[in-house]
C-alpha cells in the first residue's frame, strides 16, 4: 500500500459512509471518514491492531 492509496472494506461496496485507511509517512497507519476526508487520524501499527482485535472480539459492542 503507498502513501497515497486509501483503501476501504470490500464490504462497503460504493457506499460513501465508511473508515479508510493508508500507511502514512514514518510508518504510521492513517484513518479518514470516505464522506469527509479532511480529517485524518494517525496511529501507530500496533495500536491499530489493538483496535481491530477489539472490533472482531465484540469489545466495543456496548458502544453501538
Amino acid at each position: 500500500m503507498s502513501q497515497l492509496d486509501w483503501q476501504k472494506s470490500s464490504f462497503s461496496g460504493d457506499q460513501a459512509n465508511c473508515v479508510e485507511i493508508r500507511t502514512g509517512a514514518a510508518g504510521l497507519v492513517e484513518l479518514r471518514e470516505s464522506d469527509d476526508g479532511g480529517i485524518v487520524l494517525p496511529t501507530n501499527p500496533a495500536a491499530f491492531a489493538d483496535l481491530l482485535n477489539a472490533i472482531k472480539t465484540g469489545e466495543l459492542d456496548h458502544h453501538a
